[in-house]
């Protein structure tokens, strides 16, 4: 079991204290957005057998067993990140893994070069992602109905607005939200960003169901994704409840901190509220341009204390144990590898000792129990 020393990368959207509140540091002035956990080679965790990349490297089976090896490669397929929204995060959707196989080759095949801001495709995986709430998050998921997303704009009274209205309603449901975000993107940018001041000034008059995207236009003045994000569904989740991001589902976390696991990958195609490239076409092709809802997850308990938040794929697999003050310890020896993150409380996973925030990585078949007082997640795969 190998205790991990993390990287905090400090993304400007990053909370200054989030991050440094939960490990009990003091924060820096600086933001610090994302604390990485796992073998991403942007941002590896190191051990004192080195990088959990050079690790894994030099006995893949041994590290993460002969069924994950074989399922997926001699790779760890999730990477496991403590987030922390001060400021929103880019409108963004993510490519299935057909979408993202033909992206990476085609761009390969024109000889990008992968650091190109202009590259979509950092490699060939696809990027489903679970966002597990440690304060309350706040967040956009997926469409709105189209007919309410006509109110939301109908309720602005700005007049630059009204052709999207029009369209929100004229049409049936894919068919509309295709041709209202691609207007929204495809606009005059100088006419854009006078109707975006006009809906933010009124967002700020109305407050309400309007203060999230007020917020919004006030981090990203006179960006199309301030437009486009009112097509989609605001969602407010409380301590432990998650969201479950499949491919092609416009989204953006906007405030909270979290923890958060997806597949290792780096693919991110921008709707806006980004100073980013933004590729409308390939964009289009990839969104799902269906109405849905959010579909906020709670974990499911099993009888030994183990509480899952089901997914449907199996590069990652998110759970957590909350140990009582005085409990027994729990075994949790599994055959695939797995990261232990405790976020609250002391709790003791094997030899080691675990305040918030720290973690371990746990080979595959190596036994392993936790016990104490806190909150554990555990992530691992499916084989």
């Amino acid at each position: 079991m190998d205790r991990l020393d993390n990287t905090v990368r400090p993304y400007a959207w990053g909370s200054p204290t989030a991050i440094p509140h939960l490990l009990g540091t003091e924060p820096t002035g600086e933001p610090q957005a994302e604390m990485w956990m796992g073998a991403h080679p942007g941002a590896p965790s190191r051990t004192a057998r080195g990088t959990l990349v050079e690790v894994i490297e030099a006995h893949p089976e041994q590290e993460l067993g002969a069924g994950a090896v074989a399922k997926f490669g001699p790779h760890l397929p999730f990477l496991l990140k403590i987030l922390a929204a001060g400021a929103p995060l880019s409108l963004q959707v993510h490519p299935d893994l057909q979408q993202a196989k033909q992206g990476y080759a085609d761009e390969e095949r024109r000889g990008i070069p992968v650091a190109a801001p202009h590259r979509n495709y950092k490699d060939a995986n696809h990027k489903p992602e679970l966002i597990c709430a440690l304060t309350e998050f706040d967040g956009l998921c997926g469409f709105r109905d189209p007919v309410q997303s006509a109110d939301l704009l109908a309720g602005l009274g700005v007049d630059s607005l009204k052709p999207y209205v029009d369209l929100l309603h004229a049409h049936p449901e894919d068919a509309a939200l295709r041709e209202v975000l691609t207007a929204i993107l495809s606009a005059d940018p100088e006419e854009m960003a006078h109707t975006v001041a006009e809906a933010t000034a009124a967002c700020t008059r109305l407050g309400g169901a309007y203060a999230p995207y007020a917020d919004i236009a006030h981090h990203y003045p006179g960006d199309p994704g301030v437009i486009a994000a009112m097509l989609l569904n605001h969602v407010r989740l409380q301590p432990g409840e998650a969201l479950f991001l499949g491919a092609g589902i416009p989204h953006a976390y906007l405030s909270g901190l979290g923890v958060e696991i997806m597949a290792n990958s780096d693919n991110v195609l921008r709707c806006g509220l980004t100073p980013k490239h933004v590729d409308v076409p390939e964009l289009l092709r990839v969104v799902r341009f269906e109405a849905s809802d959010p579909g906020v997850l709670r974990p499911e308990a099993s009888p030994d204390g183990e509480e899952v938040y089901e997914t449907p794929i199996d590069e990652f697999r998110l759970s957590r144990y909350v140990l009582p003050e005085g409990g027994s310890a729990h075994d949790v020896t599994l055959g695939t590898p797995q990261i232990l993150l405790c976020t609250a409380g002391s709790v003791r996973a094997g030899e080691q000792e675990l305040g918030a925030g720290q973690s371990v990585f746990v080979p595959a078949g190596e036994k392993a129990e936790i016990s104490g007082a806190g909150t554990v997640f555990r992530a691992t795969v499916i084989v």
